[in-house]
């Protein structure tokens, strides 16, 4: 678990004129930045996870001490609330004026938050640990914002919708990320994974019951594989969440 020092609100609203923003000179390490400090975290927080993060690890990755880091991020906290940040700028934002069905825009939104959840594991706890009130966070949120106003919800339904749908897909996405990290972990494909998990949930005593009155409901789920089943599954839901909020701004 990731825990942030006590007293801590976010780097981006204690900014300080750091040692590393200062020009060349005074001690500072040479052929580093901020910028190439964070794109390295990233990486590595894609391939060992927050468990196997440490700034140590970053500075071998850079080939500097430790301490070089320090010129250009506080703590380490800083540094993960930057990484979290950084990967919000791969989110592909529709234009929210730009003449769009809002329902086209909000399932492209909601798409593309499900997809970076899951090409980033490490973001879900990330994302409810610190404030995400970097710019890119920022240009997420308000996209999603004016998408949703156009949907014709009176102003106070407005949060709620934005919070019925992209709390769904923060949670079907952080799912689906921990699914994919069992299977990479466990050398199987996504499908291969399930059809041995099935297979040992069948034969388990006390399961087979459940599984046999769930067999129609799989059966027509539809999809041949593991991917088709979860975009069926989120596309379905998500129709769920747009017709409901349809619902509710008709009745005002």
């Amino acid at each position: 678990m990731v825990k942030a020092a006590a007293g801590r609100t976010s780097v981006w609203l204690e900014e300080k004129a750091r040692r590393g923003r200062q020009g060349g000179g005074g001690g500072q390490p040479s052929g580093l930045d901020r910028g190439r400090i964070t794109e390295v975290a990233v990486g590595l927080l894609d391939a060992g996870g927050l468990a196997g993060f440490s700034m140590r690890r970053l500075a071998g990755e850079l080939n500097v001490t430790a301490m070089s880091v320090y010129w250009y991020v506080d703590t380490k906290d800083d540094l993960l609330e930057l990484a979290l940040d950084r990967v919000h700028g791969e989110l592909r934002l529709p234009d929210p004026d730009g003449g769009e069905d809002w329902r086209v825009d909000l399932r492209a939104l909601a798409t593309e938050y499900r997809a970076l959840l899951v090409r980033h594991p490490w973001v879900s706890p990330l994302a409810g640990r610190y404030l995400n009130i970097g710019p890119n966070a920022l240009a997420f949120s308000r996209t999603i914002q004016r998408v949703i106003r156009r949907a014709g919800l009176p102003a106070r339904g407005v949060t709620g919708a934005i919070s019925a749908v992209f709390q769904f897909v923060y949670g079907y996405g952080t799912i689906e990320g921990h699914f994919l990290s069992r299977v990479a972990d466990a050398g199987m494909t996504p499908d291969q994974y399930h059809a041995h998990a099935m297979s040992a949930v069948t034969e388990a005593p006390g399961t087979g019951e459940a599984i046999e009155e769930a067999r129609d409901i799989m059966a027509a789920r539809g999809g041949d594989t593991v991917a088709e089943m979860l975009d069926r599954d989120f596309d379905f839901a998500l129709d769920l969440l747009v017709a409901g909020i349809e619902v509710m701004a008709e009745r005002g």
